[in-house]
């Protein structure tokens, strides 16, 4: 059974004969009352403050929880970020290499095919070379075929007096087209 302060204040003793002495025993009870009512209204102070800190601990808790679990997600998003940075690094990497593989491959075979453009050239510049070398070697061979043609008509017209070839040169160097032709 609890016992409050009021029950201790109302409290009725029987009278006896020789008892005890009323007013000593009323004094008493009524400090035992106050005692009693000081003791309760600090355990309900304490009672109360108890409460506060379970309070101030459970949302102190509660904050090291949230922060907790919002570090741990940050983590993992920063890990998650740095995946697709890597990713999108490498893929990056791997593009600007195959490009540059593709670049390198178009190059060589750009060189190739000038190196073959350049070969065909050469050819072709040797065959007009020995072309050329060939036409005027069949001019000067008609030139000289030619001279000797009119050294033969001259002497025959000299020798008949006929004088009709006074007109040709008898040096047949004079020629104009007769002149020296450069040879590679």
């Amino acid at each position: 059974m609890r016992i409050t302060p009021l029950d201790i204040q109302q409290k009725q003793f029987p009278m006896r004969f020789r008892g005890f002495h009323a007013e000593e025993v009323f004094a008493f009870l009524e400090a035992i009352r106050e005692e009693i009512e000081d003791l309760l209204r600090e355990n309900a102070q304490l009672r109360e403050r108890l409460q506060q800190t379970d309070d101030e601990s459970r949302r102190f808790w509660e904050m090291q929880d949230l922060l907790g679990r919002t570090l741990q997600e940050a983590h993992q998003m920063s890990e998650e970020y740095k995946g697709h940075a890597r990713k999108e690094s490498d893929q990056l990497l791997q593009t600007a290499a195959e490009e540059a593989e593709e670049l390198v491959g178009r190059s060589h075979e750009q060189i190739l095919a000038l190196n073959e453009e350049i070969v065909e050239l050469r050819m072709v510049r040797k065959r007009f070379h020995v072309e050329m070398k060939e036409v005027i070697g069949r001019f000067m061979r008609l030139l000289d075929g030619e001279s000797s043609n009119r050294k033969q008509e001259f002497s025959l017209h000299s020798l008949h007096g006929t004088g009709a070839g006074g007109d040709l040169p008898e040096d047949p160097s004079e020629n104009s087209c007769h002149g020296s032709v450069p040879e590679d």
